[in-house]
């Protein structure tokens, strides 16, 4: 079989043996200085000035509508808009925090949201914030979003998960939002196992997502930001202040392996990132090639850091032959994410009102993905192309 992915991590081996080395000698294992340690890389690699570390990217993307909550600069029964081929937990913090959830088509050729379909959805609702997901390592025109959502003082946040690495010509994925989240799950472009990140430029976001992280108490901020807090709330004591919580906060802390093994990792990251381009374009020649499928536009992409190989197709019947031969060469696929999210059972629970998706729909009903990482094989390559060939 060619599976979704083939090891934990990058250079499997000298990883695995890198961490027994650590956990025998790390003088302990909970969140302390690797975690920070690699917060900083992590923050030099995005060009951001904070980046704060959670258990998980699920953890993240609800930290973030969370601190958003706490610090008031959203609230309950705001409208969040949100890209609507996504993944569960991009639309789960926004019923979580009380807010109301507002589909945005995405394009079957771009398989993200652009600034034509937001401005589509504006003329029907008012949006508060926009909660856009990179989707498969693609993303939308995100500095024209950006414009849009500046002039109309919409919040833009991204879920930069399935996209590290990927650029556009005024930035990478990820520094376009007030917030983004990063995952680092075994099946992404690099593994900490489990992990997430969230990158800010803003500081005072900074501070309340490491309150929100630990419990709703100060103990992983610095001395200053500390005394402020207590100053604030009138703690008298550094032994009261221990135990004092300050908003709503729950425990989405990390742990010293996720620590070092994020740092670990990304040395290996860029090359990483080149191979599954790499990978992409050769596999691109046979889309090209075949007019059953849709050839996806990244024309406004300058770097594509590829998470896996999506393949649209030009109908529903045409989708389940190409299953069916990705399937019969024992190569592993995937629906698209979550596909058109209002057709999910906890979406259909919690959300009455419904909106028209007619692209996104279409990526539900045409679309797969099959594996992109640098252990494919040439074979591995060489299968996948004849599963792509019309005939």
């Amino acid at each position: 079989m060619i599976p979704l992915m083939k090891n934990a991590f990058l250079n499997e081996n000298e990883t695995k043996q890198a961490l027994a080395k650590f956990i025998q000698e790390a003088p302990r294992l909970s969140m302390s200085e690797k975690c920070a340690e690699f917060e900083r890389k992590f923050a030099k690699f995005q060009n951001m000035s904070e980046a704060v570390l959670f258990n998980s990217g699920g953890s993240a993307n609800l930290a973030m509508l969370q601190t958003l909550k706490n610090t008031g600069i959203l609230k309950a029964t705001d409208k969040i808009g949100f890209s609507a081929l996504t993944w569960s937990t991009n639309v789960m913090p926004i019923l979580q925090m009380g807010m109301v959830p507002v589909p945005v088509d995405c394009r079957s050729n771009t398989l993200n949201v652009m600034s034509s379909s937001l401005v589509e959805r504006l003329k029907e609702v008012e949006l508060k914030a926009l909660f856009i997901t990179n989707a498969l390592g693609f993303a939308g025109d995100l500095d024209q979003i950006k414009e849009i959502c500046d002039d109309q003082n919409i919040l833009l946040i991204e879920d930069n998960c399935e996209a590290l690495g990927t650029e556009l010509p005024t930035g990478k994925t990820g520094t376009f939002g007030v917030m983004s989240s990063f995952s680092f799950f075994v099946a992404h472009h690099m593994s900490t196992i489990e992990g997430g990140m969230v990158c800010t430029e803003d500081l005072d976001l900074a501070e309340s997502l490491r309150i929100v992280r630990a419990n709703g108490w100060d103990r992983n901020l610095n001395t200053t930001q500390q005394q402020k807090w207590r100053n604030k709330y009138n703690i008298q004591s550094k032994f009261d202040g221990k135990y004092a919580f300050y908003d709503l906060g729950y425990n989405l802390r990390p742990t010293e392996i996720t620590g070092f093994l994020g740092c670990y990792q990304l040395q290996f990251l860029e090359e990483n990132i080149n191979v599954r381009e790499k990978n992409y374009i050769e596999l691109e020649t046979k889309v090209r090639e075949n007019d059953d499928l849709v050839l996806l536009n990244r024309n406004h992409i300058s770097r594509l850091s590829s998470f896996a190989f999506p393949i649209v197709c030009k109908t529903a019947e045409l989708r389940k032959k190409y299953r069916s031969k990705f399937t019969g060469a024992n190569v592993e696929i995937r629906p698209m994410i979550a596909g058109n999210i209002q057709e999910q059972p906890f979406y259909k629970k919690y959300v009455k009102i419904y909106y028209d998706l007619p692209e996104t729909e279409k990526v539900h009903q045409c679309g797969f993905y099959s594996g992109n990482y640098p252990d494919l094989t040439e074979m591995d390559l060489q299968t996948i192309s004849k599963c792509l060939q019309r005939s």
